[in-house]
């Protein structure tokens, strides 16, 4: 099965009751733990790359690492998706390099101004048979290169969700219901709480249209938890629960993006490894078990909040 788009997908997926996993990468092992977790939970997977991975790892290497995963897991549909493409230039590379689903973020611009950019992205994406993401609304938080101060953060205005789509012609939306990107989602004390109300109005506006949640990550304690045991620092890190993601799945959210939770899973299990082990050196030997609990956090958000494991 090559590369697919996420229309199928997500049609699937809002008539289902569930969600499409939207997992970044950024190097082999987690290309590897994501797909073998999907192949073995035979769920369908967008795989994401940010314009920080990208020039990271560099394109050519992350298209190739995906197209391999393709081959050793052909019976899963994958999707190749550009995660906060910043503007047009960006996102045409994406296309023309092999991605087959694009997000075009100018949700920082003006309304006008986000569906002149948006428009533009999605009349090139379609002549090329790729898909187009857009958002409307701000997260806070931190994530490679985007970087929105908790006062700036802005919910979704359902009241302009018909006309943005509408006239841009995107294929699926991000909205803002207070999720938000990074490890330290929500202050210590306070009960996480996402706007629903923000939610269904949108889902009424737009029937049938698929929603997309960014900075979805639960940030799971235990991982926090093996950082600052083995010599880190992450007091306070607190993501978003996973019973709320598991209702939002249930509704018109038909893909969630989690990045931070895999950041902490290897890199927890690596702390460990090195505290455990001081003589050792081999990367094979740490990033193994970094891989087996990438590949673990995976599978669990498939069964458990997702919904999507046996959906391929």
């Amino acid at each position: 099965m090559p590369l697919v788009t996420s229309k199928e997908m997500f049609a699937k997926a809002y008539n289902g009751g569930y969600a499409i996993g939207a997992f970044n990468v950024n190097n082999m092992e987690i290309v590897q733990g994501i797909t073998e977790a999907c192949r073995e939970e035979h769920a369908p997977v967008i795989l994401q790359v940010s314009k920080g991975a990208r020039a990271y790892a560099n394109h050519t290497y992350l298209v190739k690492l995906v197209e391999a995963a393709v081959i050793e897991c052909p019976e899963i549909p994958i999707v190749l998706h550009l995660d906060h493409g910043p503007d047009f230039e960006t996102c045409k590379s994406c296309i023309d390099g092999g991605f087959t689903s694009v997000m075009i973020d100018a949700s920082s611009k003006p309304f006008e101004e986000n569906i002149e950019i948006t428009r533009r992205v999605v009349e090139y994406a379609h002549e090329h048979g790729v898909v187009v993401e857009a958002e409307l609304g701000t997260l806070s938080g931190i994530e490679d290169e985007v970087n929105v101060a908790e006062g700036c953060a802005s919910y979704t205005r359902p009241e302009e969700v018909e006309e943005f789509v509408t006239r841009t012609g995107c294929d699926s939306l991000a909205i803002a219901i207070g999720t938000s990107h990074g490890a330290y989602k929500f202050k210590p004390g306070t009960k996480p709480q996402l706007r629903f109300d923000v939610l269904h109005e949108c889902e009424k506006r737009l029937p049938g249209f698929p929603i997309v949640l960014h900075g979805s990550s639960s940030v799971p304690q235990e991982y926090v938890e093996m950082i600052n045991e083995n010599g880190g620092a992450m007091p306070g890190a607190i993501g978003v629960p996973e019973d709320q993601l598991r209702e939002a799945s249930r509704s018109a959210v038909c893909k969630i993006n989690i990045d931070s939770d895999l950041r902490l899973a290897m890199t927890g299990t690596i702390r460990k490894f090195f505290n455990e082990h001081p003589d050792k050196f081999d990367p094979r030997e740490y990033l193994k078990p970094a891989r087996a609990n990438i590949k673990e956090l995976v599978r669990h958000k498939l069964r458990d909040v997702l919904g999507c494991s046996g959906k391929a």
